[in-house]
């Protein structure tokens, strides 16, 4: 089986909300199937914000991207990662290529799609949400060991792993009854809302 080529694919989005739509849209453009890995990089070309990056199945075409989305391809068989001037597209080429080579090295991005994002709704247990899915381990902010298998985890609908020292890590906090939720809750409350 080939490697998957790292796409990374960028139109300026200002939230993460817009950019994992963008992800969504091109997943669904390019026919995609799910349980492709999928991920939100901050950048910070040109004015700070949310490009994508995106595991495709080689070969891939930029042209087939939709109108407006620049894109940037990366591969070890494109030369051991570097890009060539043919792998680049759009005038946001370089925020796409920064979040295609943090993908690569797993090194960077928060993981919006993957395989077995579907089976996390509702409360699973630790074991159950790493037996389902693709996420490789599970960890409690600020605490130095893993929870045990049996620990259950109110996932909210609303699972983000990252990528942390090359394995795709649910960062988690403590939730009342001695369970778990994500770190990243969805929605947030934006600072200040309350005070208008």
């Amino acid at each position: 089986m080939t490697e998957p080529i790292i796409l990374g694919i960028d139109s300026g989005s200002r939230t993460v909300t817009e950019a994992e739509h963008l992800l969504h849209t091109v997943v669904e453009a390019l026919g995609l199937p799910s349980g492709v890995v999928g991920c939100t990089h901050f950048v910070r070309t040109g004015l700070p914000h949310v490009a994508c990056s995106l595991a495709v199945p080689a070969p891939f075409d930029l042209a087939l991207l939709p109108e407006g989305v620049s894109g940037s391809l990366r591969s070890g068989s494109l030369g051991s990662g570097s890009l060539g001037g043919e792998s680049r597209t759009g005038p946001d080429a370089d925020g796409a290529a920064r979040a295609a080579a943090e993908h690569e090295a797993r090194g960077g991005g928060r993981i919006v799609l993957f395989p077995g994002r579907d089976e996390l709704v509702g409360t699973v247990t630790v074991g159950d949400l790493l037996a389902r899915s693709a996420i490789d381990r599970v960890l409690v902010l600020a605490q130095p060991d893993p929870p045990p298998a049996d620990v259950l985890v109110v996932t909210n609908d609303h699972v983000r792993p990252v990528w942390q020292d090359g394995r795709m890590t649910l960062l988690t906090m403590p939730a009342l009854g001695g369970r778990l939720t994500p770190a990243e809750i969805p929605n947030p409350t934006p600072c200040c809302a309350d005070h208008a």
